[in-house]
C-alpha cells in the first residue's frame, strides 16, 4: 500500500514538473497570438482612417510603452517613480542624435535608445533602492525637473530651447504617396505589442513572482532568499528601458525633441494614466493611455464648437481631465482595468448561476439535498 502510494505521488509529481516546464512556452504563444490579433486590427484601421487618426494612435502607443514600464515598477515591485519623463528625455536625444549625426537604422536607433536608457535605470535605481515611500517620490521629482533642463546646458550638442529636428522619411519600399503618419503609426504600434508581450512574460515569469513577493513584504521575500536590492534595481531598469524606448518613439512620432516636452506634467500625466488604467496590468496601461491621448482632445474640440473663448477652452481639457480622473476612481478603485475585471466576473456569475425552476432538485451534497422533494417543490414557486 505505502509502495502504491509512493508511486502515485512520485507520478503526480512527474506530471506538475511537466506543466511547469510546458507553462512559459504556452504563455509566450498565447501573448504571440494575441499580439497578432491586435496588430492585425491596427493594420486595417490604420489603414482606413485619417492621418490625423493615425497620428493619434501613434501618441497612444507612445504612452503605452513608457506606462507599461512605470506600471510594471508601481504595481510589481511596489517603488514609485516621478521622473519617467526624464528617462523619456534620454530615450528621445539618443535617438534623435543617432539619426541626426550617424544616419543610424531605425531598429538600431530604439535598441540604443531603450540599452541607454537602462544603464541610466540602473545607475537611479542603485541609489532608489535605499530609499522608500516619498523618499523615493521625491527624488524621482527632481529626477524629472533636473535631466531635461541639461539641454541648456549643452546647446551647441542637444540643442537648448530651440532643441534637436528629427526628418523621418518613409521607406522607399512603400511607394512616394505612402503617408508618414501610417508608417509612423506602424513603427509606434510594432514596438509597443513588441514590449507589452515581452513584459507580459516577464511578469508571468520567476522574476515576475519575486518582484510581487517583493512589493508584499520585503523582510519575508529576504528571508525567502531573494535578493530585494537586485530585484528593486532591476524593476528601475526595466521601466527605464521602456521610457527610453518610449522617448524614441516620441523622437520619431513629433519629430522634434525639447526640453519642454520632458516637463514634470508629462511625468506626472504617465503616473496618472498607470493609476487610472490599472497598477499591475498590462492592458490597464492601454486604458490609461488612450484617456490620456484622447480625452485632453476630445475636450478641446467641443470646447472650440461650442464657441468659447481661447482662455476659457484652453482650461476646459485640464477639467475634464481631473473629472474624469475622479469619476474612474470613484467608480473603479481598482482602475479601469479592474472594474472591466469585475464586470466581468459579474456577467459570468449570472450567466453561470443555477437557476431556482420549479421541481428541479438542488445539487446532491447540497445542505437542502438531503430534504423531501415535496418541500422543494413547494418552495420553488415562492
Amino acid at each position: 500500500m505505502a509502495d502504491h502510494l509512493t508511486d502515485r505521488l512520485t507520478d503526480r509529481l512527474t506530471e506538475l514538473q511537466a506543466s511547469r516546464a510546458g507553462a512559459p512556452a504556452r504563455t509566450l504563444a498565447r501573448h504571440l497570438i494575441g499580439a497578432a490579433l491586435l496588430a492585425l486590427i491596427l493594420l486595417a484601421v490604420t489603414s482606413t482612417w485619417s492621418s490625423y487618426r493615425d497620428y493619434q494612435i501613434a501618441l497612444i502607443a507612445v504612452d503605452v510603452v513608457a506606462v507599461a514600464g512605470l506600471t510594471v515598477l508601481i504595481g510589481l515591485s511596489g517603488q514609485i517613480s516621478l521622473g519617467h519623463g526624464a528617462f523619456m528625455a534620454v530615450g528621445a536625444y539618443i535617438a534623435a542624435l543617432l539619426i541626426i549625426h550617424l544616419n543610424w537604422p531605425l531598429a538600431l536607433v530604439l535598441v540604443a535608445a531603450a540599452a541607454a536608457t537602462a544603464l541610466v535605470g540602473a545607475v537611479i535605481g542603485v541609489a532608489a533602492a535605499r530609499l522608500r515611500g516619498p523618499y523615493l517620490a521625491g527624488a524621482t521629482l527632481i529626477l524629472a525637473v533636473a535631466l531635461p533642463s541639461l539641454a541648456n546646458r549643452y546647446t551647441g550638442l542637444l540643442g537648448g530651447d530651440q532643441g534637436l529636428s528629427v526628418n523621418m522619411t518613409v521607406p522607399s519600399g512603400f511607394g512616394a504617396t505612402f503617408p508618414l503618419t501610417r508608417w509612423q503609426a506602424w513603427v509606434a504600434c510594432a514596438t509597443a505589442l513588441i514590449s507589452l508581450v515581452l513584459l507580459a512574460n516577464l511578469v508571468r515569469s520567476r522574476i515576475g513572482r519575486s518582484w510581487r513577493a517583493v512589493r508584499d513584504d520585503e523582510v519575508a521575500a529576504a528571508l525567502a532568499g531573494l535578493n530585494v536590492a537586485r530585484l528593486r534595481v532591476l524593476a528601475f531598469v526595466v521601466s527605464a528601458a521602456c521610457g527610453g524606448l518610449a522617448g524614441a518613439l516620441y523622437a520619431i512620432t513629433y519629430g522634434l525633441v525639447t526640453p519642454t516636452g520632458f516637463t514634470l506634467t508629462l511625468s506626472i500625466g504617465l503616473l496618472t494614466a498607470a493609476v487610472v488604467g490599472g497598477l499591475g496590468s498590462l492592458a490597464g496601461a492601454v486604458w490609461g493611455s488612450m484617456l490620456l491621448v484622447l480625452l485632453p482632445t476630445y475636450a478641446t474640440n467641443v470646447a472650440s464648437s461650442h464657441g468659447l473663448s481661447s482662455s476659457t477652452g484652453s482650461n476646459i481639457p485640464i477639467v475634464v481631465y481631473g473629472v474624469a480622473l475622479i469619476a474612474v476612481m470613484l467608480v473603479f478603485p481598482h482602475g479601469i482595468q479592474g472594474g472591466l475585471r469585475q464586470l466581468g466576473a459579474f456577467v459570468i456569475g449570472t450567466r453561470h448561476a443555477p437557476a431556482d425552476k420549479p421541481g428541479n432538485p438542488p445539487p446532491a451534497g447540497s445542505p437542502e439535498g438531503s430534504a423531501p422533494a415535496s418541500t422543494h417543490q413547494e418552495e420553488g414557486p415562492g
